[in-house]
């Protein structure tokens, strides 16, 4: 196993000359660092940057996004695909401005009870956020400790890594660390075949086109646009299989992002 402090070098030697800019890095807020997060969680950087900078003038702060629709919140999330994220979000704004005051709790275990929320994305907004030295695991970390200390080994499960990540922290400075690392973590990607290949926890997104997914995107576009439609409107929009579409309606009711009533359709 490579020294720890020699490792600690190697990444904030990169990070020092190869730091990536980001607004939400640059203007830090609990705010920014929650959408920046959400968006980050199955979203690729070059997307959600445009993305968020669109978002922020439509919602700058908790309250205001507490108050928007959900019609406004789903319209604004478009593109960015996973759109259960926007209600999560949508509901978190709601509970901190409902049940905090509105301002983020800075705990980990109160943030993970927000909708939305997993471990490990409550330890990285209150790195982030509050510069605390949690500890948690996303992509970019786990490739970069697979690369290290794991080179020769195939299905690393994360209870691996987590020590020696809890053991790198900078406890001073855990928000420019954890940047780092994720710098670090995009280099060793685009230099060399993906080290987070060797985890246990890899997975290959699922294709897009022709998926669940894209119909749903469509009808929320459509509803989008159109603001009001029937069923047979609605399909008539729609180039795909009747039922998939009743089906996926179906599952979009269910889960709030669409309302029926006098025989139509809205978000």
């Amino acid at each position: 196993m490579q020294d720890m402090q020699q490792f600690i070098n190697i990444v904030y030697d990169h990070y020092a000359q190869h730091k990536r800019q980001f607004s939400w890095r640059e203007d830090i807020t609990p705010y920014r660092v929650v959408v920046s997060e959400i968006m980050l969680q199955q979203t690729q950087t070059d997307r959600v940057k445009y993305k968020f900078e669109q978002w922020l003038s439509l919602f700058p702060d908790f309250q205001t996004l507490a108050a928007a629709t959900t019609r406004d919140v789903i319209l604004a999330w478009s593109g960015l695909g996973y759109n259960r994220r926007a209600l999560a979000l949508h509901a978190l704004a709601q509970r901190v401005v409902t049940e905090f005051g509105g301002k983020l709790p800075d705990d980990p275990e109160i943030l993970v009870t927000f909708k939305g929320i997993g471990p490990n994305t409550a330890g990285s907004i209150c790195a982030f956020a509050f510069n605390k030295p949690t500890v948690f695991i996303e992509t970019n970390i786990r490739a970069v400790f697979i690369h290290h200390f794991f080179a020769s080994e195939e299905k690393v499960h994360d209870k691996k890594l987590l020590p020696l990540i809890e053991a790198a922290v900078d406890k001073a400075n855990p928000r420019d660390w954890y940047y780092a690392l994720m710098d670090y973590g995009v280099k060793l990607k685009k230099e060399r075949k993906n080290p987070s290949r060797k985890s246990q926890h890899h997975t290959v997104q699922s294709r897009f086109e022709g998926s669940e997914r894209q119909i749903r995107g469509m009808i929320l576009r459509a509803l989008g646009q159109f603001g009001k439609l029937s069923f047979d409107d609605l399909i008539a929009t729609i180039p795909r299989e009747i039922k998939r579409i009743e089906k996926n309606l179906s599952d979009l009711i269910a889960e709030g992002f669409v309302k029926f009533q006098d025989h139509n359709y809205f978000l």
